[in-house]
């Protein structure tokens, strides 16, 4: 079980939120887990700590604090529209200096995982902020964005071939675009890694998640007494 914390913006200054999840055992590496539309949920909380349990210490910042303290959505429509809402007006200069103070706020190697929103936003960490070791980006939607930026460390991308708000042409357009990073599609909609959305898909969320402990595993997330 993890606790709130409090976090300073690289970028303004600014205190957020962020849910933090000590490792149960020996230490793996720290993790900057990215919300998805909804906040910082009990489902992302879970995942934290899934994580934690894995060996990783792991921040969930809460990055729409600025324009909704605590933002925590449902799958009603009305909170739908609100969390795409508050992503749209959260710019990514913002995002990028707050990413930048969780990840400061964990001892190296830190990692990084996102969905949808998270999805590229872990791109933008992957391009942006000093001290990323490898990061794991699933279903970002808006990395096409940011295409023109290249990751400074190792990064794997997660789509789904069903995924009617991600179109495989933007898929290609991504590969195209760094046809070094690995990009695995799954046979599976959008949200496949959630099991509190209809398009959870156990297969591909197991596969996507040995997937991406094999990345920090490679990349210094070997165990240790710290």
């Amino acid at each position: 079980m993890g606790e709130a914390i409090r976090l300073t913006s690289a970028a303004d200054g600014f205190a957020f939120g962020a849910y933090h999840a000590r490792q149960d055992d020996a230490r793996r590496g720290g993790l900057v887990l990215i919300q998805e539309i909804f906040g910082v949920t009990d489902h992302i909380r879970e995942l934290a700590d899934g994580y934690a349990a894995d060996g990783y210490e792991t921040i969930a910042p809460s990055l729409y604090d600025r324009r909704s303290p605590g933002f925590s959505a449902s799958y009603d429509p009305a909170d739908v529209a609100e969390g795409v809402r508050l992503s749209q007006e959260t710019p990514w200069d913002e995002v990028a200096g707050d990413l930048a103070a969780a990840v400061a706020a964990l001892k190296p190697p830190v990692f990084v995982a996102g969905y949808c929103w998270g999805g590229t936003a872990t791109w933008l960490a992957a391009c942006r902020v000093e001290g990323v070791a490898a990061a794991s980006s699933f279903y970002g939607r808006r990395i096409p964005e940011l295409l023109d930026e290249t990751p400074k460390c190792p990064i794997i991308l997660h789509f789904g071939r069903r995924d009617a708000s991600i179109p495989m042409e933007v898929v290609d357009r991504i590969r195209e675009a760094h046809p070094d990073t690995p990009t695995y599609v799954y046979d599976a909609g959008h949200g496949f890694f959630s099991d509190r959305r209809a398009d959870y898909d156990a297969d591909a969320a197991r596969l996507a998640r040995l997937r991406t402990l094999q990345l920090f595993a490679q990349n210094g997330g070997g165990r240790s007494e710290m």
